[in-house]
């Protein structure tokens, strides 16, 4: 099992306030890979600076994902304005119920919101789906099913959103990127009902074993963060054994999820060759050939 601090250069320092610094530039990978799920939006500095830094050290394209309707707008014209930057466009799990039943409490904590009703979600889907529809976009998602966050009284939007989803990325031949939190059962079923469009990528893999085996079997791809190198993740780990090589993938979903030992700072892009060194570790296999894969995998996914 490697080490992701023996793989990584600098240190962790013992400040209280190193947990607001950016962790050290690990050892640049030497097969370069792709990031195939982040949110440069949410992360400090310019965009430019993101990718300068995340190339230095062998990532040399970003997946850039869309979680409402602003954000997909964002996505899109930062693909269109950087070559290493592919767009996905959606609305997330938890922004379905928030845009037809408002948030007055907050509790989506993203600040309170007037209830719009279903003419209102119907309104945001067209604009996914016109945005799905530009070359630069590559995927549509992240959508799919979060029960964790939302109640009861919204999973019906949630559900209609995911479907509706699916039928974006299949009318537009574009990957169907989802979040599934505490849903795999239902997010499965919803799956097998639509039909699945050709590539369905899990981001931020958070199944068992058992759980990708079914994904192994209908050639889901899935996408392995941070989170797997947590002291609690095993049952990640073992997933991330019995997942075939040609459907593994890689992300940081920065600015979350940032990989021992620098949990808990800011996560950005150039830290992959840390998950992707565990990753290896775990899987029993070389780094570089983890990342020949990964890069493939990715390019496949997303077809660019």
């Amino acid at each position: 099992m490697a080490s992701t601090a023996a793989n990584s250069s600098g240190r962790t320092g013992s400040g209280k306030n190193d947990k607001d610094a950016p962790p050290p530039l690990p050892v640049p990978l030497d097969v370069p890979v792709a990031d195939s799920h982040t949110h440069l939006d949410m992360q400090s500095g310019s965009v430019e600076d993101a990718l300068a830094k995340a190339a230095s050290v062998g990532v040399t394209t970003v997946v850039q994902v869309g979680c409402d309707v602003a954000g997909s707008r964002w996505a899109a014209e930062t693909a269109a304005a950087h070559d290493a930057v592919w767009a996905t466009v959606a609305l997330h799990p938890n922004e379905a119920p928030r845009i037809v039943h408002g948030d007055p409490d907050g509790w989506s904590r993203q600040g309170e919101r007037p209830a719009g009703g279903d003419a209102a979600l119907d309104a945001a889907l067209a604009e996914i789906d016109a945005l799905a529809a530009l070359p630069h976009v590559r995927g549509v998602g992240e959508t799919g099913l979060d029960f964790f966050r939302t109640g009861p009284e919204g999973m019906a939007a949630q559900e209609y959103s995911f479907r509706r989803h699916i039928d974006i990325a299949k009318r537009h031949g574009k990957a169907l990127v989802i979040h599934d939190r505490d849903a795999h059962a239902d997010v499965l079923r919803v799956l097998d009902e639509e039909g699945a469009p050709d590539a369905v990528v899990f981001h931020c893999y958070s199944g068992d074993a058992g759980m990708a085996k079914i994904c192994a079997d209908n050639g889901y791809y899935m996408s392995f963060a941070g989170n797997v190198t947590f002291k609690n993740a095993q049952p990640l780990r073992d997933a991330l054994a019995v997942a075939p090589l040609d459907l593994i993938l890689v992300e940081t979903d920065a600015p979350f999820l940032t990989p021992a030992p620098y949990r808990g700072r800011p996560n950005a892009p150039y830290l992959i060759p840390v998950t992707l060194r565990a990753m290896a570790g775990f899987k029993e296999i070389g780094e570089d050939a983890l990342a020949t894969a990964v890069a493939a995998n990715t390019a496949r996914a997303f077809g660019y």
